[in-house]
């Protein structure tokens, strides 16, 4: 339900209507940008300031800016989500507009003998049914968790930031206190991408999904028999990678974390 929600258009939208995903994708990952570039300028005063000698400064300020340009990373990688809900939304209009013509398109159908048989394509080897097939488990899950994946993920990057100026104002007066703070921005900042990319994953999955189940309604609408094609070695790869990602973003959390009980001022 939440998910048709987040995408299906405000009631009396129209395809001729503007939807307001791509620009808000746009503002997002310029205001990204404009975060990035705030960052560089730190960078380049930091080495200014470490080039006169002034070496715990420059930290200071290199550990802040670090907080700033994983921000950065995640807000464009924010508004590339918005830009694919948007996508969504427009499928969503396509199928709804297709449907809507095709009871002046059926055919006979096909040799109902087909249904319940695999069949070669130009594309791969296909299933033929006589519906839309069932979302795949990978399927369902994409639909139920891009939306929690992005929320957590952005929260969990901007509280890896605040942490960052934690970080930044007690180098040079607390160096284990300092030392703390940055495996927990470090951790958090890291975690809060893999969240980010593995809630752009499922959008990417969700999409995918639609144009499955769209693609068997359209068939179906037809009276021919659906042709799906089966989920390629590739399609299989990508999500496997992907959950071995996060998983990766979750261990190193962990292992920030546990590191924190074994600080030495030394390595500040």
């Amino acid at each position: 339900m939440a998910f048709e929600a987040l995408v299906t258009p405000a009631k009396g939208t129209t395809p001729s209507n503007e939807i307001p995903h791509t620009r808000a994708g746009f503002i997002v990952g310029l205001v990204g940008v404009g975060i990035a570039m705030v960052a560089f300028f730190a960078n380049l005063s930091a080495a200014s300031t470490l080039a006169n000698g002034d070496v715990v400064a420059a930290k200071t300020t290199l550990a802040w800016s670090f907080g700033l340009t994983t921000l950065a990373f995640g807000t464009v990688k924010f508004g590339i989500a918005i830009v694919l809900i948007g996508i969504l939304v427009r499928i969503w209009f396509r199928l709804e507009s297709i449907k809507e013509t095709l009871p002046q398109l059926k055919s006979d159908g096909e040799d109902p003998h087909r249904i319940g048989s695999e069949t070669n394509t130009d594309y791969g080897v296909a299933t033929v049914t006589k519906t839309e097939p069932a979302p795949l488990p990978i399927h369902r899950m994409a639909k139920t968790m891009w939306a929690p994946m992005l929320v957590m993920g952005y929260m969990i990057l901007l509280a890896g930031t605040v942490v960052s100026f934690v970080w930044s104002s007690n180098v040079g007066t607390d160096p284990g206190a300092a030392i703390d703070a940055a495996a927990w921005t470090q951790g958090l900042q890291f975690l809060g991408e893999a969240l980010l990319l593995s809630g752009i994953s499922f959008l990417l999955g969700s999409i995918l999904a639609n144009l499955r189940s769209g693609g068997g309604e359209v068939q179906r609408e037809l009276g021919l028999p659906v042709v799906t094609l089966k989920m390629p070695a590739t399609a299989k790869a990508f999500v496997v990678l992907m959950m071995m990602g996060l998983a990766a973003g979750v261990l190193q959390f962990v292992l920030y974390v546990v590191g924190t009980g074994s600080t030495d001022a030394g390595q500040i």
